[in-house]
């Protein structure tokens, strides 16, 4: 399975080199549409090659992707952590009460008690 992944990961690399390659005019990207930009008087512009826009864009939606699904798994996070202090403090309990009903006896006895 590890080296269909790295195969796998391998054709993605030289697919976006050739692509990337292919790419490699200049386009101007602006912050507004031109009759806001005259309305407001500025727009921000800058000249980039078209891989890194459409690189960019990709990497952008990936990272909101994940920041999105992160934010709405938390309420999951957390109750997997609620119940995991919950767990650990049953298990204290019960190990307390395995001591306290073994106390005075045989420690033989007591370790077959804890094993059934």
């Amino acid at each position: 399975m590890r080296y269909i992944r790295y195969a796998f990961l391998g054709a993605l690399g030289i697919i976006l080199v050739s692509v990337s390659l292919a790419n490699v005019e200049s386009v101007e990207l602006k912050l507004m549409p031109d009759p806001l930009a005259e309305l407001l008087g500025f727009n921000l512009s800058t000249s980039l090659p078209l891989f890194l826009v459409v690189l960019g864009g990709v990497v952008a939606g990936l990272v909101i992707g994940f920041l999105w699904e992160w934010m709405r798994e938390h309420k999951h996070r957390r109750d997997a952590t609620v119940k995991k202090g919950e767990v650990r403090k049953l298990e204290r309990e019960v190990k307390k009460l395995k001591k306290k009903q073994n106390e005075g006896k045989d420690e033989v006895l007591a370790i077959l008690d804890e094993a059934s």
